[in-house]
């Protein structure tokens, strides 16, 4: 009867966390349209989103507020959801897209990109994804091949992600105007994104979405150790290898979008699984809810908070990240461990 009663309660939980987190990404997202430096009726934006011409503020709402709103929930989503996959491959919390050098891959290849002169849309996204995917399978299989321990992976992706960033460093010295784009791209920023841009992120992503919803079975016995899964049954070096490639597409999609946002795919998916949430049925998509929404609401932050500047938003979310990071740790008292519950 107990047990009963505590399963009860985790299930109402569970529905709790889901309508605050689609009241949050469904806030954010009218937020996200409704609000900017310049100052637009309801009237109007209701208008220019069932049709209407709207001119000048039609076209704010068309090409400039609503393609913005989407990239941002977009990426908001991918860098939570990548993030929560990393942390149950490698087992461990403070794994993330931006630790283990999966963004700084993403960000070399964009640099890449631009300093060829290559900055169409579709090949953007393929190399971002190309280089985040890279990065990710070195760092598994210099960890498998030396035998390190899941604790010593996180090194290694800051390693990794320290050498990606220094050769985007040399990129920029060897073609200085570069730096114009390099400083929004690292920071992270939605300003000139387009629509364009969007829809074939949009894609990528829900593809993407699906698979990891298909596959949350594997990723529970994963979670488990190498061993007690591959006992299980599983094939442990294949889905981690599809995971990570998984978690890649995400991360590149987003870093093709806004560049280098910190915290998202660290904070997002740690702060879940810190309310009670542990199976990855759940995580997923509520890390994809909650990630949206903070990225959005960040992103409208910058826009609104100094108007008519903007700030980027990668320096609203690093404010709010950061503490949220430290009350984390503080609250496992600098533990690492990962919940297998």
């Amino acid at each position: 009867m107990r047990n009963f009663a505590v399963s009860l309660r985790n299930k109402n939980r569970i529905k709790l966390m889901y309508v605050a987190a689609v009241l949050l990404f469904t806030a954010a997202a009218a937020l996200g349209i409704f609000c900017g430096s310049v100052k637009l009726s309801f009237s109007e934006v209701m208008s220019t989103l069932f049709g209407a011409d709207g001119g000048t503020s039609g076209r704010i709402v068309r090409y400039v507020r609503l393609p913005r709103t989407l990239a941002s929930l977009i990426a908001g989503a991918a860098l939570a959801v990548s993030g929560a996959v990393i942390q149950s491959v490698f087992s461990n919390r403070l794994a993330s897209p931006g630790i283990i050098g999966v963004n700084a891959g993403a960000g070399l290849a964009v640099t890449l990109c631009c300093f060829f002169g290559i900055y169409g849309t579709w090949q953007m996204s393929a190399l971002a994804f190309a280089g985040a995917l890279a990065s990710a399978v070195l760092v598994c299989t210099g960890a498998k091949k030396w035998g390190a321990s899941k604790g010593t992976v996180i090194l290694l992706g800051v390693a990794m992600n320290s050498v990606l960033n220094a050769a985007s460093d040399v990129l920029i010295a060897l073609k200085p105007e570069l730096s114009v784009m390099s400083g929004d791209f690292k920071i992270g920023d939605f300003s000139g994104v387009t629509s364009q841009k969007v829809i074939p992120a949009a894609l990528i992503c829900t593809v993407a979405f699906v698979l990891l919803m298909l596959m949350t079975n594997e990723l529970e016995l994963l979670k488990l150790g190498d061993e007690c899964a591959a006992g299980l049954g599983l094939r442990v070096n294949f889905y981690r290898y599809v995971f990570l490639t998984l978690a890649a597409v995400l991360a590149g999609c987003a870093v093709s979008l806004a560049g280098l946002l910190s915290f998202v795919g660290l904070v997002v998916p740690n702060a879940v699984r810190g309310l009670g949430v542990t199976k990855s049925t759940h995580v997923i998509p509520l890390c994809a809810l909650f990630g949206g929404g903070f990225v959005t609401l960040s992103d409208t932050a910058a826009r609104c908070l100094f108007a008519p500047y903007e700030i980027p938003v990668g320096i609203i979310m690093a404010f709010v990240g950061a503490p949220i990071f430290v009350y984390i740790l503080v609250r496992r008292k600098g533990g690492v461990s990962y919940d297998r519950a």
